[in-house]
């Protein structure tokens, strides 16, 4: 089964977090799927705590390990409209229509990804 990556995976995986951290290194073996709105997400949040030049690094190291998915129009409308069935940012409902996209599970711990009566494959990476 194709995984994809969320924000919140990623930075769990960066700062070590178990048990999200070894779950997404494991995936990471089977270059996992992740939107480039997602990676934006964890730029700025890297920069924000570390600087640019740890930003630049963490997206050089994520094109390398990551099968980074441009999105299309179509992925545009369809995150739109999970975002408007479901309390959760916009660059949530990215995570959640690349996953759609590829027929993959989503690995996450965001709660607002989580909550609620969900119509795709996740896995909760706080419990793994």
């Amino acid at each position: 089964m194709t995984e994809c990556l969320d924000s919140w995976a990623v930075l769990a995986w960066l700062e070590g977090e178990e048990p999200a951290a070894s779950r997404v290194q494991e995936a990471l073996v089977s270059r996992p799927v992740m939107s480039w709105i997602n990676v934006g997400e964890v730029a700025y949040v890297v920069e924000r705590r570390a600087g640019a030049d740890r930003s630049r690094d963490v997206v050089r190291e994520l094109r390398r390990l990551l099968n980074l998915d441009l999105p299309t129009e179509e992925r545009v409308i369809e995150a739109a409209r999970v975002k408007a069935g479901h309390r959760m940012a916009y660059a949530d409902a990215f995570a959640v229509a690349t996953a759609l996209a590829h027929g993959a599970d989503l690995l996450t711990g965001d709660p607002a990804i989580l909550q609620g009566d969900v119509s795709w494959s996740v896995v909760d990476l706080r419990r793994s």
